[in-house]
């Protein structure tokens, strides 16, 4: 087991505005209209990582190092997260947003070595805290194998249970608008060859947070704008490009229980949210 108690607490400070043209560009990317409310789920696309590419290492995150800790396995993705709603955004706000390094765990599972590392997130406009969110991001050893790339699925899954429903097809557009929102250039996302052939993947693999965001537009579409209070959720499953997912929920008084199906009738993403 590392040490990894320097890390513990360590932080740093970003800051943003949110502009016309970002909220344009998000709602154009998950088809909803634009409105002067700004939706949940554009936090993720504010206060981003900038590295230089040149400081970019093989998989297209920045290399590790500076506020990111050197974890020794090379395989990164976004786990989970729990969000809190506080107070709703603002075009024209200019945002701060302090992360720090909270905890850093190591487990070991079926597909060996895990670090799981979690950042505590607070989205602030002035002295106010608008979001906090508690983001789980788990390393993993690398991939032993290419994967056959997937064939999609024809049949649609029993959704019977679920009061809301809504279905997407994961387009290689869609992934791409998406990594060009966020600045991410993670290569499993655009780079077929290399999700296959480096990371083991069957395909291009969908954004965890542009699952969470279709499920946030679900609700809103449902409840209407901000308001939700809550909202977290857990990745069971990867999702692949060019194909159909699912996006489903249903509402008991406050609770409301959401997720992200595949072809295959499986959850992909679980999510819980309250008003």
């Amino acid at each position: 087991m590392a040490d990894w108690a320097d890390w513990i607490g360590k932080s740093e400070t970003r800051h943003d505005v949110i502009t016309p043209g970002l909220l344009q560009r998000f709602c154009a990317t998950i088809d909803m209209p634009v409105t002067d409310d700004i939706p949940q789920g554009l936090h993720w696309c504010l206060c981003l990582p900038d590295a230089p590419t040149a400081e970019l290492a093989e998989d297209g995150h920045p290399a590790k190092g500076g506020f990111l800790p050197p974890i020794p396995l090379p395989r990164r993705m976004w786990a989970s997260s729990n969000v809190s709603f506080e107070h709703a955004l603002q075009l024209g706000d200019e945002i701060t947003r302090v992360s720090t390094v909270a905890s850093i765990d190591e487990k070991s599972g079926k597909s060996g070595d895990l670090v799981f590392v979690a950042f505590d997130h607070e989205t602030r406009v002035g002295e106010r805290v608008a979001i906090r969110e508690r983001q789980n991001i788990v390393y993993r050893e690398p991939a032993t194998t290419a994967a056959p790339a997937r064939v999609a699925g024809h049949e649609t899954p029993d959704l019977s249970g679920w009061t809301w429903q809504q279905t997407i097809m994961s387009s290689e557009p869609l992934l791409f608008r998406y990594s060009a929102l966020t600045f991410n250039s993670h290569r499993i996302h655009y780079d077929q060859p290399y999700a296959m052939q480096e990371e083991g993947y069957p395909g291009l693999v969908v954004q965890g947070p542009l699952m969470a965001t279709l499920l946030l537009n679900l609700a809103a579409s449902e409840l209407g704008a901000n308001r939700l209070s809550s909202f977290s959720f857990r990745g069971q499953a990867p999702a692949f490009a060019n194909a159909a997912i699912y996006l489903v929920c249903k509402q008991e008084g406050e609770a409301i229980t959401l997720a992200v199906i595949g072809d295959d009738g499986k959850e992909i993403m679980s999510a819980q949210a309250a008003i």
